[in-house]
């Protein structure tokens, strides 16, 4: 399904005003059932659909039991509808409406975080360079100016991007490629383009992620759940600079 659409647009410029083309993202309903009964549903942009239903199930541990995200249908239509056959225990309680723009869906009382002591390092003029390298394919958003994105890099590559309308989203895209893919997440790198709030900090420390690093600021809670779990935390990454503000080894 297409991540955007031309429009019409009258742009105005100094005094005067002028008919254009231009792009806008798409938004859809994504509804996911289980064994065909609907369990939630959330906006979101409809690229790499299977990929953010299995990072925001396995992440929040909804499903409990065995499931398989190959057999996971799709359709797009009007909304995105996902169906998934499930054997296992399916569970909503503890669900809050996270602190994102879009409103996505976490169970912070439920998930289970690990410490990470992961001895991963990466020089801080290596993560400034990665990070331009990560803003710089962010097509979506330079063709819209109207998504968040986010990436999973090794410190040298980056083996994922994803874009959404939704931080959440983005951050959940790029989990579920990487268990997709079975690509670990010892000694890597979550790229973000939006504020780290608490729950995208919880759902990296989830996985061991040792380093999570934003071009904008992290919240005070998030901040607490990365110091607890080891997880380094960087924001403000512009040009020459950048800010670290919890595990400050891991930057060098």
């Amino acid at each position: 399904m297409q991540s955007f659409i031309k429009r019409t647009i009258c742009k105005n410029t100094a005094d005067s005003f002028l008919e254009q083309e231009d792009f806008v993202a798409v938004e859809k309903r994504l509804r996911v059932s289980v064994n065909g009964k609907e369990l939630l549903s959330l906006y979101c942009t409809p690229m790499m659909v299977r990929e953010l239903v299995v990072g925001m199930f396995m992440t929040e541990d909804i499903i409990k039991g065995g499931w398989c995200a190959e057999r996971m249908s799709i359709e797009y239509g009007d909304d995105v509808i996902v169906d998934i056959p499930a054997e296992g225990e399916v569970s909503m309680e503890g669900a809050v409406i996270t602190s994102g723009c879009i409103g996505g869906i976490t169970f912070p009382k439920r998930m289970s975080l690990r410490k990470t002591e992961d001895p991963f390092r990466i020089r801080a003029d290596a993560l400034k360079h990665l990070f331009r390298k990560f803003q710089n394919s962010s097509e979506l958003y330079k063709l819209t100016g109207c998504v968040h994105s986010a990436g999973l890099s090794d410190g040298e590559h980056i083996l994922c991007i994803a874009e959404d309308i939704g931080r959440h989203n983005a951050v959940d895209k790029v989990l579920g490629y990487a268990l997709i893919e079975s690509i670990p997440f010892e000694g890597k790198i979550m790229l973000a383009s939006g504020r780290l709030s608490s729950e995208i900090v919880s759902k990296c420390a989830k996985w061991g992620i040792p380093v999570v690093a934003s071009r904008t600021s992290p919240t005070s809670l998030a901040v607490d759940i990365a110091e607890k779990n080891g997880v380094t935390v960087v924001g403000f990454i512009r040009a020459d600079r950048l800010n670290i503000y919890t595990h400050p080894h891991r930057v060098v």
